[in-house]
């Protein structure tokens, strides 16, 4: 199974009708991985913020995933969610927490929340 069979659908569209672009997106995200310091666990998180920051629901469900298939837990990839609070702001926390709980599969409250 190549990389491209595990894309959400959009993704997954662009990749089969233009090959060479999608390995070249692939190609340029592989290079900027590897140039610099950041242990995998650490990128993986850094992306879930970034995704978090522009309000991208699908980049917030890929991180999402991927991050609980390396060994991520569910209740560090909300905490990335509540550290988003005061740069990108608190509506943007909260849209970010329903698309983790989309993949995360739960409704539950972040840590040390009211009712937990």
């Amino acid at each position: 199974m190549s990389m491209r069979d595990d894309l959400p659908s959009g993704a997954g569209r662009l990749a089969e009708s233009f090959p060479a672009v999608w390995d070249a997106y692939a190609g340029l995200g592989g290079a900027c991985a590897e140039a610099g310091p950041l242990d995998p666990r650490t990128r993986r998180l850094v992306k879930l913020a970034l995704a978090i920051g522009v309000s991208s629901e699908g980049a917030v469900h890929s991180h999402v995933r991927r991050a609980l298939d390396e060994g991520v837990g569910a209740d560090e990839l909300r905490h990335v969610a509540l550290l988003a609070i005061p740069t990108a702001g608190l509506p943007t926390a909260v849209k970010a927490l329903t698309w983790m709980e989309d993949i995360l599969g739960g409704g539950r409250r972040p840590p040390g929340s009211a009712g937990e």
